[in-house]
């Protein structure tokens, strides 16, 4: 009996500098990665637009605006930190798969810049992902009103089916 081939597979986990997002990412690598696929793990850091202050426009859309009141060595000095996070992220993000996966995965990084509701969503598409797999703030109705919801966004927008991970709350309690 010949062997099958081990089909493929590619997971794209929007990762950023919280903790939701590493511990979406630490749930993937425990119970969706599999040696019985051939995976690979894309993620995605979306920087936000360089200098950019966002608003609301007509529509309750956020829009971007361009900052130009800043001098040419701040913006350097903020394209710097911002390179500097996405960096930082992207390393911590390595890490946890190498730790978890123990190499049974391939692992692609990608840095994009953008809102990340729409890059994300871009980027499923684009790199072809089965999966997304996001983390949830959990953000209470009124400030995912103000900020919007960029786990929500996706789960309506992407092409491909959308796992969303909560990050448990804290069980122990307080003994007085």
């Amino acid at each position: 009996m010949a062997e099958v081939e081990a089909e493929e597979r590619r997971l794209l986990v929007a990762v950023d500098e919280s903790e939701e997002s590493m511990h979406a990412l630490s749930w993937c690598l425990k119970n969706i990665i599999s040696d019985k696929f051939r995976d690979t793990l894309l993620l995605l850091y979306v920087k936000p637009p360089r200098a950019a202050s966002t608003a609301l426009d007509g529509t309750g859309k956020r829009c971007y605006a361009e900052a130009y009141m800043f001098s040419s060595e701040v913006m350097l000095a903020i394209e710097r930190y911002s390179n500097e996070v996405a960096d930082c992220v992207m390393e911590k993000a390595k890490r946890l798969c190498s730790e978890l996966a123990d190499g049974q995965v391939k692992v692609e990084t990608r840095v994009e810049n953008g809102d990340a509701r729409d890059v994300i969503c871009q980027m499923t598409d684009k790199l072809g992902a089965d999966l997304l797999v996001m983390g949830s703030h959990g953000y209470g109705l009124i400030k995912r009103a103000f900020l919007g919801s960029v786990s929500n966004h996706c789960a309506q927008n992407a092409k491909c089916p959308v796992m969303i991970v909560k990050k448990p709350k804290s069980t122990s309690t307080a003994t007085n």
